[in-house]
């Protein structure tokens, strides 16, 4: 797995002339996204699926500031999975240091067409497969 690149934009500075916190939940997003993608399972399969991930609660823990123009690393990777929910970690770091710069996490469930819960055991186990291994690769 190779970990998400991300520049900072201007757009994404606040009056302080450094990134905006809401936008880390974003790039928390483009990384899960991403990961996704790398595993073969990328949202647009989730929804021809017939299903879908919506995020149940999400942290951040701010610990230094990212500013204009430095490009971060962010590592996503899957701290649990149950076939109905998983919960995705996040480190985002500085690409040029390796500076620890926030960590979070986002929790989602699988729901399916009727916006029902789902169980991806059972609805596509491929996915449901990728998923397990992932937990033990960390």
């Amino acid at each position: 797995m190779q970990p998400y690149e991300h520049k900072a934009q201007y757009y994404e500075t606040d009056g302080m002339g450094i990134i905006h916190h809401s936008n880390y939940i974003r790039w928390f997003e483009e990384a899960r996204v991403d990961m996704l993608e790398q595993l073969g399972i990328g949202y647009d399969r989730f929804e021809a699926m017939g299903c879908s991930s919506p995020v149940l609660r999400v942290t951040c823990d701010y610990k230094h500031m990212v500013r204009f123009s430095e490009t971060v690393t962010i590592e996503a990777r899957v701290l649990s999975y149950s076939g109905v929910k998983m919960t995705i970690g996040y480190e985002v770091r500085d690409k040029a240091s390796g500076d620890l710069r926030c960590t979070g996490e986002s929790h989602h469930c699988f729901l399916g067409n009727h916006d029902f819960p789902v169980s991806l055991k059972r609805i596509w186990p491929t996915a449901h497969e990728i998923l397990t291994s992932e937990l033990f690769k960390r």
